[in-house]
């Protein structure tokens, strides 16, 4: 598997570790429920992991969770509860939007408050080297001491400083500096050499994969946005602290979810949570809009991309059920050698394509047009197939399908419409075919077709 490395803008071998890859995946900042913005990146990543590993590769994937922030206080004091509690309350409902969406691949959820210890001692290397520097408010990095900051973004810096938003601390020597440590005389905060505060964004991050990763590892995800300078800013302080380059292998971001071409965002209140979405919707209707879509590449969402999700959901779940009908009736067909080689060759060549898609910097759009090649080959020869080379491809893709936990629900056909269905095989049989073809008029007016097949009446959805 090759994938493309954001930092260099080549495509990566991904090797396999003998202790393991080593994955790192930036997760939310608990203040509110997850939206689908954000579920597309955790989507992401887990089923990249779920390949991995059906693979037969290890993976260790840590993901990270922000419960102490500027927003999470801001939060809580509208709320007039205690951050701690908020926090608190929001990352026990991001465990069950994940659960909910069946993203079950982290080995590791680390919140930033457990390791103040790490913190503060990563932080106290990067003073001791002079890559920063204390003030009256806080602890900041000096980003002139690290030369490739930037290189990741490609930001030009000299333009970014002009007009750059200066924060309250004026003892800062660069606009660019970042916080590493923040001092306050607000409760929520940790006793520090640097006295009483809490500490950076960009520094609980580097502190925990440090612990479990070590000052290098393999992979970082997050989304686009998360470049600059969140991204940029760890970087900065793992090389620094380390003095080992590079910081991780590969940089591996996932492109936005706009909503009306705008990013989906809380700031911009144009939001839908997960929660909202999935009480009108599955989650693999989400995880087929996600999946639908380049990794990279920004989802436009819309009725139009949810109703084609749902339109190709449909066509796969119908294929599925005409299977097992074929599966069914085939019982007793005598299986003809020469179809199954055939079938064989075929299933042969989609599993092939399938991986050789995803190995292609997971491009699982590819992947899942894969899905829809074999149905329109195999749709011509439905009614041939033997039992065996019928349960061979429902199996095939099916396989596919769970590694991208894509649940498919077989087609339900209502008692009254099997009755109806009934009754018109009676008809036809009786050759009684004007009255047959009022009921299945009347089957069709209530949004199921009926089809004579060489295996007798099949019944599906309109």
């Amino acid at each position: 598997m090759r994938i493309l490395d954001t930092l260099n803008g080549k495509k990566i071998a991904v090797k396999k570790p003998k202790n393991g890859l080593k994955l790192f995946v930036c997760g939310p900042t608990v203040y509110d429920y997850s939206h689908i913005g954000h579920a597309r990146t955790y989507v992401v990543f887990d089923s990249f992991v779920k390949y991995l590993r059906f693979f037969k590769s290890k993976v260790f994937y840590l993901q990270n969770i922000t419960d102490i922030d500027d927003k999470i206080i801001s939060r809580a004091k509208d709320r007039n509860i205690s951050p701690e509690k908020l926090a608190k309350q929001f990352e026990k409902e991001y465990y069950a939007d994940m659960k909910a969406l069946d993203i079950n691949s982290v080995n590791k959820y680390a919140p930033a408050s457990k390791y103040i210890k790490e913190i503060q001692r990563q932080i106290s290397v990067l003073l001791e080297k002079n890559f920063a520097y204390e003030t009256k408010n806080g602890v900041y990095f000096q980003v002139k001491k690290f030369t490739n900051y930037g290189n990741l973004s490609k930001q030009n810096l000299s333009e970014l400083r002009h007009g750059y938003r200066i924060e309250q601390d004026k003892q800062k020597k660069d606009p660019l500096d970042f916080a590493l440590w923040k001092k306050t005389n607000e409760s929520v905060g940790w006793g520090s050499p640097w006295g009483w505060g809490r500490p950076g964004w960009h520094i609980e991050d580097t502190a925990i994969t440090e612990k479990y990763f070590g000052p290098q590892y393999d992979i970082h995800g997050g989304a686009i946005d998360l470049k600059f300078p969140h991204h940029e800013s760890e970087i900065a302080q793992q090389e620094s602290a380390s003095g080992k380059k590079p910081f991780v292998k590969i940089w591996m971001h996932t492109g936005f979810l706009l909503i009306k071409g705008d990013k989906m965002s809380k700031s911009l209140n144009n939001f839908i949570t997960i929660r909202e979405f999935l009480k009108k919707n599955s989650s693999s209707d989400l995880r087929m809009i996600v999946l639908s879509h380049h990794y990279r590449s920004p989802i436009n969402y819309n009725d139009e991309v949810l109703a084609s999700a749902k339109k190709s959901l449909n066509t796969i779940e119908d294929f599925i059920t005409t299977l097992k009908f074929v599966e069914l009736n085939a019982i007793n067909k005598t299986e003809n050698k020469k179809n199954r080689t055939n079938t064989k060759k075929i299933l042969e060549k989609f599993e092939n394509n399938f991986k050789r898609a995803l190995d292609d910097d997971f491009n699982t759009p590819k992947a899942l047009s894969e899905i829809f090649n074999l149905i329109n080959q195999a749709n011509p020869k439905l009614w041939t197939l033997s039992k065996k080379e019928a349960v061979d491809i429902r199996t095939s893709i099916n396989k596919f399908l769970r590694l991208f936990e894509i649940n498919t629900v077989p087609v339900k056909i209502p008692l009254k419409i099997a009755k109806l269905a009934q009754e018109r095989q009676l008809s036809r049989q009786n050759k009684q075919f004007v009255p047959a073809d009022r009921l299945r008029i009347k089957i069709e007016r209530l949004g199921y077709l009926i089809k004579d097949t060489p295996l007798g009446p099949f019944l599906t959805r309109r």
